[in-house]
């Protein structure tokens, strides 16, 4: 597994990792209905702050976004 920074990936690219993530994901967002810039912003902040992280998985070429353990 590779950790990819933030900054290395393309905006275009970025926000199809995101959109991937939100989308499989189905996490429950409670009571509240989130648009889904809502939802990129969310996880985009989790990227920024060090709650998650991109990885890059070259023996099947997968990237997934990942909960950061600690």
């Amino acid at each position: 597994m590779i950790t990819v920074p933030l900054d290395e990936l393309s905006k275009t690219a970025l926000l199809g990792v995101v959109d991937a993530f939100i989308l499989r994901e189905g996490t429950d967002y409670g009571h509240h209905d989130y648009t889904l810039d809502e939802k990129r912003q969310r996880v985009i902040a989790m990227l920024r702050k060090g709650d998650a992280e991109i990885c890059y998985y070259p023996e099947n070429e997968h990237i997934d976004i990942v909960l950061a353990s600690g």
